[in-house]
């Protein structure tokens, strides 16, 4: 290719959309994730999406719609671990409020509450204040809430599970969003650069989709683990 072949080509490269230009470059240097530790996707899936998140945080609130409407589109799983951060002092009951709901209704109910509360953190700041939230959510859902959300503390034992295997992968941020196949990762928010954009993560999933050879054999509907 000519000097000037080169430069058109770059010029044609630089004006196609995001999706098109995005790549999957696997393991990325120094992001400080331990990519041996983090989830691999599920049997049957070469591509998923793993995020980190605290309810709490602005950040995961904003990513919230990218990381659903990404696996929405192409068809992967999205398997999200709860990360409350200790300062956030509700977050941790709306970690396991939302696992009630996951268990015991359904997952897609469970995704309506997440990002119902994220929508409405101005309004939460305690552990009362997120139980009245959640009382009035629940309600309106003709959902009945137990006295007790949580008798045999097993929720919170998955949350505080959720939370370890963060801080074994070295989740310094939240969120936390990785695009993983089973021999590769890539980071797409939670990185110390400060240069994330949940916007790309759908084009991320793409490129390693293309980089898999295919879309996943199993056809997934909603989200969730």
């Amino acid at each position: 290719m000519t000097k000037l072949g080169r430069w058109i080509a770059v010029g044609v490269l630089a004006l196609l959309p995001v999706a098109v230009r995005a790549q999957f470059y696997g393991t990325a240097p120094a992001n400080g994730i331990h990519g041996a530790a983090l989830p691999k996707p599920p049997v049957g899936d070469k591509v998923a999406i793993v995020v980190f998140e605290d309810l709490g945080c602005p950040a995961c609130a904003h990513a919230h719609a990218f990381e659903q409407d990404a696996a929405a589109k192409a068809h992967v799983p999205l398997m999200r671990y709860d990360f409350p951060i200790p300062a956030h002092i509700w977050t941790f009951q709306g970690a396991v409020c939302a696992r009630y709901l996951q268990n015991k209704v359904s997952p897609a109910t469970a995704e309506e509450y997440r990002k119902d509360v994220f929508a409405s953190q101005q309004m939460i700041s305690s552990k009362d204040d997120l139980q009245r939230f959640t009382a009035a959510w629940m309600q309106r859902r003709h959902i009945a809430m137990p006295f007790v959300m949580d008798p045999d503390q097993s929720l919170a034992k998955a949350v505080k599970a959720d939370f370890d295997l963060g801080m074994k992968v070295n989740v310094e941020f939240t969120p936390t969003v990785v695009v993983v196949t089973n021999d590769k990762y890539q980071v797409v928010c939670g990185t110390k650069t400060g240069s994330d954009d949940p916007a790309k993560i759908y084009p991320v999933v793409q490129a390693a989709l293309a980089a898999s050879h295919g879309a996943p054999v199993v056809k997934r509907v909603g989200a969730g683990r």
